[in-house]
């Protein structure tokens, strides 16, 4: 094995090859002349992850993720407790990842760059079992207004417009979401019977736009953060929007709060394990991508499992 070996993982709906291969050439390979760069390409069936376990079976020391976050998660799933790097390089619309970790946006030099500069660090890494399936996240996964909004998303204007179609799709998917009994545990604690329409349980808590919706969130903390928003009605709706973008935006950097506040409509946790049963199924997402209705699911956070330059 050579002394530098990369596994490139690119998504061709992202971005083209002709465009990536010279950038490859002339931003991560061309310091190194015994650098050893291979390419897979995903497919509709396959985001990432057997790529990517081809890849580290292969002795590449980096697999750069070159796509959106649902390439992120499938490359991260397969690289999870092994010491093999992982690279990003974001082409999606959300690229949250990249986002918390100040990953150069829509500039692949830049991100090539940054990988080449090989500055490394640990990071935890999610995951979420529903019925008898497990998955990696890297973010967040949830039900509500956050799933709910990526149902409603109209395809044709995410593709003109980026992440500025979620926000046209919020105000119908806060129509279609409806308050329903939850049961969550917490670690081990007992069951708690609340009511809510949204939860996103995330590794770190940054979205589009710099808001914060996990403030207490950190990729390295060895915890997952939960947010159960209960807002039924304008004045809660107001509620929640004060809690998040004041209450735990601004004031907290102004003041250097050090804990999220809950309020009578936002509630947040942290946790280790997280067990949840829904007294109706909703639409639930993992990392931005809809998996369709669940009832149940329980997550729980694998602390250090990834490498990341």
């Amino acid at each position: 094995m050579t002394a530098t070996s990369y596994g490139i993982i690119w998504n061709p709906s992202k971005i083209d090859g002709d465009v990536l291969r010279p950038s490859v050439e002339e931003h991560l390979a061309a310091d190194a002349a015994d650098a050893d760069v291979r390419w897979w390409e995903t497919t509709a069936d396959d985001p990432g992850r057997g790529m990517a376990l081809e890849a580290v079976e292969a002795g590449c020391t980096t697999v750069i993720a070159v796509g959106g976050d649902g390439t992120v998660r499938a490359v991260a799933e397969a690289l999870a407790g092994t010491d093999v790097a992982l690279g990003i390089v974001p082409q999606g619309t959300g690229n949250l990842l990249a986002r918390n970790l100040e990953v150069p946006l829509d500039n692949v030099p830049a991100a090539l760059r940054r990988i080449n500069e090989g500055e490394s660090r640990r990071i935890d890494l999610g995951w979420v079992r529903i019925d008898d399936d497990e998955r990696a996240f890297a973010v967040m996964v949830g039900f509500g207004v956050d799933a709910q909004m990526l149902v409603e998303t109209d395809d044709d204007l995410k593709a003109r417009a980026g992440w500025l179609a979620y926000v046209e799709a919020m105000g119908r998917a806060m129509a279609g979401t409806e308050m329903t009994d939850i049961t969550v545990a917490l670690d081990d604690e007992e069951p708690r019977e609340l009511r809510g329409h949204t939860m996103l349980i995330g590794n770190c808590g940054m979205v589009q736009g710099g808001l914060r919706l996990l403030p207490d969130a950190k990729l390295d903390d060895g915890l997952l953060d939960l947010l159960l928003v209960s807002a039924d009605g304008a004045v809660q709706w107001l509620d929640t929007v004060r809690s998040v973008v004041w209450e735990n935006g601004i004031r907290r950097l102004l003041t250097r709060g050090e804990k999220a506040v809950s309020t009578d409509s936002t509630r947040f946790h942290s946790a280790e394990r997280v067990r949840v049963e829904l007294a109706s199924p909703l639409e639930f997402e993992v990392d931005g991508e809809e998996v369709g209705t669940v009832s149940s699911f329980e997550v729980r956070v694998q602390a250090g499992a990834l490498r990341v330059l």
